[in-house]
């Protein structure tokens, strides 16, 4: 009979824990203590958008051998019991005098041993959700053991995708990709800024994604240098380029990437913009190998919109990409992170074009053996003009 369980599966499942537990081994760490909702989720198949309230905590241990132990509020024990998991053990929560802490604490002593070392994800791109008061109370009741960074154990097994998540992953960027087909239309419809953002989200629900996390872009005469900012109620002019850019959501997996469009004819500054944006990501495809680093990454980026006559923007060139927005490593001139077949990343060129005036492209990609395959639909070589 078919696993009737959310997610790809015992046997993927199991899989991400042996692959924890064999790094988990040779950190010399006894167990795995996991708090944020992508390492939960990705551990388990846990997933609810009941993380947007901040009022309980969640817990989850992966002992050194075995099923995760999930150690959470009450109200999630019948979802949990849906997923892929060991023991359950649950709270009354919130409780103020004792939110899980003596639960926890009971449950990783039994597991750990006296002088052992629980892992802890502590460095970039990682957070502790608990409240620090809790965590160094946790930390003080389970002496001698030790609390050790596992964010090495973590971030190699998570970097590295399956083909099943490669598939969430490619279908999700479909999902977007009708989505940013259906912008001239939205446009049309309504020039005003904040407006097209809305129909745009609306868009990639009637798609088929399951949420929308996250909607960002920008406009401006010849390009637009905000594209963090809320969308204001300004109406789109001739002579504008529009960006938007989605991490929509399918299955918990993540989309990340944009498109550009001209409101009527570009600029030539805007063209020549455009085109050394594509040629640069050309390059990446083309060049782009397991065994490089993220820097190398960036190198080939910068070096393609350079020789185009271009100025590359500073900061990231691209990024991870997987059961969050952005994942490890950041395609910088620094980061040194060696990249991996079937890592999913995005190529994130970007150009200023005048002070305070940019354009950027994002394209998602899975590194396979000999090279990026594409999992968004290519952009257009040229801008796409909408005429308003």
């Amino acid at each position: 009979m078919a696993d009737a369980r959310p997610g790809f599966g015992t046997g993927e499942y199991a899989r991400r824990w042996q692959a924890m537990q064999a790094r988990m081994a040779d950190a010399g760490q006894d167990a795995l203590l996991l708090t944020s909702p992508a390492d939960v989720f990705y551990l388990t198949g846990f997933l609810t958008r009941f993380w947007e309230s901040p009022a309980r905590p969640w817990f989850v241990i992966l002992p050194h051998t075995g099923a995760p132990v999930a150690v959470i509020p009450e109200i999630g024990a019948p979802l949990m019991a849906e997923c892929h998991v060991g023991d359950i053990l649950t709270w009354p929560a919130p409780d103020p005098v004792d939110d899980g802490i003596g639960l926890l604490t009971d449950t990783l002593a039994g597991l750990v041993p006296e002088h052992g070392r629980i892992g802890l994800p502590m460095g970039l791109e990682t957070s502790l959700r608990m409240p620090l008061g809790d965590y160094l109370r946790l930390s003080a009741a389970l002496a001698p053991r030790a609390f050790v960074d596992a964010t090495d154990t973590v971030q190699r097994v998570r970097e590295i995708k399956s083909e099943q998540e490669i598939a969430a992953i490619r279908t999700i960027c479909a999902i977007a990709g009708r989505a940013f087909d259906a912008v001239p239309t939205i446009v049309a419809s309504d020039r005003r800024l904040d407006t097209v953002f809305r129909h745009f989200q609306a868009a990639l629900l009637e798609a088929g994604a399951d949420w929308v996390s996250y909607t960002a872009g920008g406009a401006g005469p010849g390009g637009y240098g905000d594209v963090i900012s809320p969308a204001q109620p300004i109406p789109l002019q001739r002579g504008d380029i529009l960006m938007l850019d989605t991490g929509a959501v399918k299955a918990g997996y993540f989309c990340d990437f944009d498109r550009n469009f001209a409101i009527g004819p570009p600029s030539g500054a805007a063209r020549r913009a455009q085109a050394a944006l594509y040629e640069a990501t050309e390059q990446a495809l083309a060049h782009l190998r397991p065994g490089m680093t993220a820097r190398d990454a960036h190198r080939l980026l910068t070096e393609s919109l350079t020789a185009q006559g271009a100025t590359p923007c500073g900061g990231r060139l691209g990024h991870g990409l997987g059961v969050t927005l952005t994942e490890w490593p950041s395609f910088t001139d620094r980061d040194t992170t060696v990249l991996r077949e079937n890592m999913v990343l995005t190529l994130e060129p970007s150009v200023e074009i005048a002070p305070g005036k940019i354009m950027v492209h994002e394209e998602n990609i899975v590194l396979r053996a000999d090279g990026p395959e594409l999992l968004s639909p290519r952009a257009p070589c040229a801008l796409p003009e909408i005429e308003i």
